[in-house]
This record gives C-alpha cells, sequence and structure tokens, in this order.
C-alpha cells in the first residue's frame, strides 16, 4: 500500500493539473485564481514558511467544490513558497478511502504533510457556510424517485458553480476556514 508521501512524490503540481484541466470547469477554475487574493501578512503565512509542509490534494477536474477550492489553496501555497501536489480521486479509490467525508469519497480533500512525509492534518471538501448553502439549497429538490431529480439536481449544481465564481464572499470563506484549520493544525 502506497503511503500518502509516495502518493505526493508521484503527483503532478496543483498548476500542472489546473492547466491540463478539460471539463467546463477550468474556465471558472481560472477566473476564481485570477480574482481571488491571499492577505500574505495573515498569521498563518509565517507559520507554513517555518514549518514547510507538503500539501496533496485529492480532486477530479468535474468537481465543483474543487473548481472554487483549488484556486484558493494554490494561492495559499504560492504565497508560502509551498509545494502542492494532486492525487486524481477516481484513478485509484485506496487514497481516498482513507480520508473519506461521513462515509463518503467527498472532494478535495486537502491532506498536510510533514517533512517526514506524514499525515499531520487535512481540510476539506468544503467551508462551513458553503456546506450550509448546499445542504440549504438540497431542500429545495424533489425526492430522488421524482423523475424531475436528476434535472434538478443538475440545475441545482450549475446555479451552485456559478455562484462560487461570480461571489467573492465563496472564495473568501474557503480562504477563512482553510486559514483557521492550517492554524491551528501548525500551532499544535
Amino acid at each position: 500500500m502506497k503511503t500518502e508521501q509516495q502518493y505526493f512524490e508521484e503527483s503532478m503540481s496543483m498548476a500542472d493539473y489546473m492547466n491540463q484541466m478539460t471539463t467546463h470547469l477550468k474556465d471558472p477554475s481560472f477566473k476564481v485564481y485570477e480574482n481571488f487574493q491571499v492577505n500574505p501578512e495573515d498569521e498563518v503565512f509565517q507559520l507554513l514558511k517555518e514549518q514547510k509542509p507538503h500539501i496533496l490534494a485529492i480532486t477530479e477536474d468535474w468537481c465543483g467544490d474543487a473548481m472554487l477550492n483549488n484556486p484558493v489553496i494554490r494561492k495559499i501555497a504560492e504565497a508560502a513558497d509551498l509545494d502542492i501536489r494532486c492525487a486524481f480521486r477516481d484513478q485509484d479509490t485506496d487514497l481516498i478511502d482513507r480520508h473519506l467525508t461521513n462515509g463518503g469519497r467527498a472532494i478535495p480533500i486537502y491532506l498536510f504533510l510533514s517533512k517526514q512525509g506524514e499525515v499531520i492534518g487535512k481540510w476539506g471538501p468544503r467551508a462551513p457556510e458553503l456546506q450550509q448553502m448546499v445542504t440549504e439549497m438540497r431542500t429545495t429538490l424533489p425526492e430522488k424517485d421524482d423523475p424531475t431529480f436528476e434535472e434538478k439536481q443538475k440545475q441545482l449544481y450549475t446555479s451552485l458553480q456559478e455562484k462560487y465564481v461570480q461571489d467573492p464572499q465563496c472564495a473568501k470563506w474557503v480562504y477563512e476556514d482553510m486559514k483557521t484549520v492550517i492554524t491551528n493544525l501548525l500551532s499544535k
């Protein structure tokens, strides 16, 4: 069984990952990346620069949450001069199966690795405010056995992805939650 460090070593950089994206989410992902800025004065950057964790993203380019979160964590990694790499969830499910969210293979998941390659923490798949928004939106869907369920769910995901790109607050929620989790993780 491969270690998280081995997955990290075998994976592509986040920049290469974003450049090779092939789905309709590539352009929106780059819009988030171009429009979002970190504050390099934030406390988290001092901790990141001192401890230099590696970040392994478990992701896929069809995922709307990854479309929003990957550009944010990429900006964090770039500002702290950290190596961030991407492993495809569906290519080898052994990795994601070690890091399930409520029993599911939710993505993206960001694993923070020590210099020795051990997992010291993780973040994902959503900021709490976005999870609440998604949960509330899902309450408007018909029952799964309803013939319109799939169409309505697709519409919901499309409107959610549009909001992620158009509303800068979404990326700010991700950034604030990532900062909190990383600061708590690295301050131990």
